[in-house]
């Protein structure tokens, strides 16, 4: 049923042995307790420390849990201290320009690299000790779309559900259902190969949630596509974030699409956490928002000069002015100041502070 082409590749990874269906790499070598990287293979067998984490049982562990975790390349300190966590059902976004740490930090809940420093857990197991059952529950989508292009949609469906040990008719059930819901069922029987970027990035969100993943991992899942695609694949991921009460811990630093997923966001500068929080609560601790004004065109520049003078940075167009950090401006003063001055005055509105206005607001307060 799988055809020639799928059960040759899954033939192949069985001749490997089932460690290597989670792994084609060694394991990295792990931080002693003085720093110095120790062989995972040294000494006694690794045992999970999932029971530790949990303590008594009386409460799940995070979905996503890092604590103090370091990890260097040469000089560089790629993440530096980093402490969160994703709760259970809750979609948190990692925010960041490229650099800030965002893939390391993936890399490490993936156990393809090792913290120097600290603790990395996924549902209080560690990736390292726990790789296999840590991929069984864990979805992972980065900006390349892991899918095999001489396979059909279908098959690359087929191939994951065999490795993932899902039964047959329930893989298939599952692998058919998926590539309706995500637009591909008239190209189920179509090699990848010609399929678009919007396309293969829709088919490698199936093949990550076809195991039934409790956690999503995405690393910049709409950086290459185009407004289209990338709108598409965005209400796509929020549709089964909230359908299944998946934990989702989203890397991005596309600002639009964090603002639509996320109930809460974490801001990584220089592999540090500078800000935490949901974006109305940092818009709120920075005093970031925007204040619309609407004047007589001939008073706009009128009213430019009164807010220069005011120290107040704003944005004007064809009788609008916006003002864009209008925190602790205090409304009326500022409205009788603009009618005394003689400006005709229309409407005053105030707006809820974009995800970007926090961004910039941080990206400006680190800088100074």
């Amino acid at each position: 049923m799988n055809g020639p082409t799928t059960a040759r590749a899954i033939g192949r990874l069985r001749t490997l042995g089932t460690h290597a269906r989670y792994s084609t790499c060694p394991r990295p070598a792990r931080a002693g307790g003085d720093g110095v990287p120790t062989d995972s293979h040294g000494g006694a067998p690794p045992v999970s420390r999932r029971d530790e984490d949990e303590g008594d049982g009386s409460q799940p562990p995070p979905a996503v849990g890092l604590d103090g975790v370091v990890r260097t390349f040469g000089e560089i300190r790629a993440l530096d201290g980093v402490t969160l966590k994703v709760e259970a059902g809750e979609v948190l976004g990692v925010l960041g320009h490229n650099g800030a740490g965002k893939t390391t930090m993936v890399r490490l809940l993936m156990g393809v690299l090792a913290a120097d420093a600290g603790s990395v857990r996924i549902q209080g197991m560690d990736p390292l000790v726990d790789g296999p059952a840590v991929r069984r529950s864990t979805g992972v989508v980065s900006a390349v779309p892991a899918v095999d292009g001489r396979l059909t949609a279908l098959q690359n469906l087929r191939f994951v559900a065999e490795v993932f040990d899902v039964e047959r008719d329930e893989g298939e059930r599952r692998a058919r259902e998926l590539l309706g819901r995500f637009g591909l069922r008239e190209r189920a029987e179509d090699r990848v190969e010609g399929f678009s970027s919007g396309m293969r990035q829709r088919l490698a969100l199936a093949r990550a949630l076809l195991p039934d993943p409790s956690l999503l991992l995405l690393d910049e899942p709409t950086s290459a596509l185009d407004p289209v695609a990338s709108r598409d694949v965005r209400d796509l991921i929020e549709r089964f974030a909230r359908e299944g009460s998946r934990s989702v811990l989203l890397c991005s630093h596309n600002l639009v699409e964090a603002q639509q997923l996320c109930d809460r966001v974490v801001i990584l500068e220089h592999g540090q956490v500078i800000a935490e929080g949901s974006p109305a609560t940092l818009a709120a601790e920075l005093s970031v928002g925007r204040l619309r004004l609407e004047v007589e065109r001939a008073h706009a520049p009128l009213a430019g000069r009164i807010l220069d003078a005011a120290d107040l940075p704003f944005e004007a167009s064809d009788g609008r002015l916006l003002l864009t950090r209008p925190g602790g401006v205090d409304v009326p003063t500022l409205v009788a100041r603009l009618v005394d001055a003689g400006v005709r005055l229309y409407a005053v509105t105030p707006e809820d502070a974009s995800l970007e206005d926090v961004y910039l607001a941080l990206h400006e307060r680190e800088r100074s």
